[in-house]
């Protein structure tokens, strides 16, 4: 194709879109064309295919772990991690994901440090790609009588059982969980290092914030919608004028403080 023959916007129009493949002929050809536009438009291309295949990179080093477990002969691998450790209310979620191994996920990241639009959307597609997803909640009443570690463990323990059959392996973000009835390794910071970690914290973070904002519309006054149950100045402020809500944590420290129980 001679793409001297179209013009600069229709090129840009047909290249420059995010997620459009760009071969290294396109490039080439657009680096030789005579036209200032388009040769700034291949420096574009070539940076963005660059940052591509430096991201597939990076996404092929998160699946090390399991590509070792696998290697042991652990074929069903699922990726542990839970959230909702900190907040002063709601519950703690845990999710459990089974993906093919070696998925490519462009984009995995420990959810923390993804943006509230990229982790949803990075939490539907992998939805669409595993081959499992299910959840694990512990409430907050629960919290209170367990205490928010064990509470942690627990979500996750719920989340594994409620696979439709147990995994060859689990890989778990932090400690190891007692009684898994599978193969565990725990990591470290695995949210950021292991893929099926990384998955699981992005599923139970977008899964938790849109079940926060629901909560948000049953108990109004708090700012649910906006702190999910952190502590912000907000928050307790509104503990002070309104109490605790039935989602609130009683034991823990700033709301045993602020609402005291007679």
């Amino acid at each position: 194709m001679d793409l001297t023959r179209i013009g600069i916007a229709e090129l840009r129009r047909r290249y420059a879109a995010d997620g459009v493949p760009v071969t290294l002929t396109v490039i080439k050809k657009l680096r030789a064309d005579g036209r200032a536009g388009a040769r700034e438009l291949a420096d574009e291309l070539s940076a963005r295919r660059a940052d591509l295949g430096q991201e597939r990179r990076r996404v092929t080093r998160l699946w090390r772990l399991e590509r070792e477990l696998a290697t042991r002969g652990h074929a069903r691998i699922a990726g542990l991690d839970e959230v909702g450790m900190g907040p002063l209310a709601g519950p703690v979620i845990a999710a459990a994901v089974v993906l093919p191994l070696g998925s490519a996920l462009l984009g995995l990241d420990d959810s923390k440090k993804l943006r509230p639009e990229a982790r949803e959307s990075l939490a539907r597609e992998i939805r669409d790609s595993a081959l499992e997803v299910t959840l694990g909640t512990v409430e907050a009443d629960e919290i209170d009588r367990v205490n928010i570690y064990r509470a942690g463990q627990l979500a996750m323990r719920r989340a594994l059982a409620a696979l439709a059959a147990p995994p060859d392996a689990a890989v778990v973000d932090g400690r190891r969980v007692p009684d898994l009835p599978c193969h565990q390794v725990a990591v470290v910071g695995g949210d950021a290092r292991v893929a099926s970690i990384a998955a699981a914290s992005v599923v139970a973070k977008v899964h938790r914030d849109a079940l926060m904002r629901e909560l948000d519309a049953r108990h109004p006054g708090y700012g649910f919608a906006r702190h999910m149950g952190y502590s912000t100045p907000e928050h307790f402020e509104a503990l002070r004028r309104l109490g605790p809500s039935p989602i609130h944590r009683r034991s823990f420290e700033p709301v045993r403080l602020l609402c005291p129980t007679p």
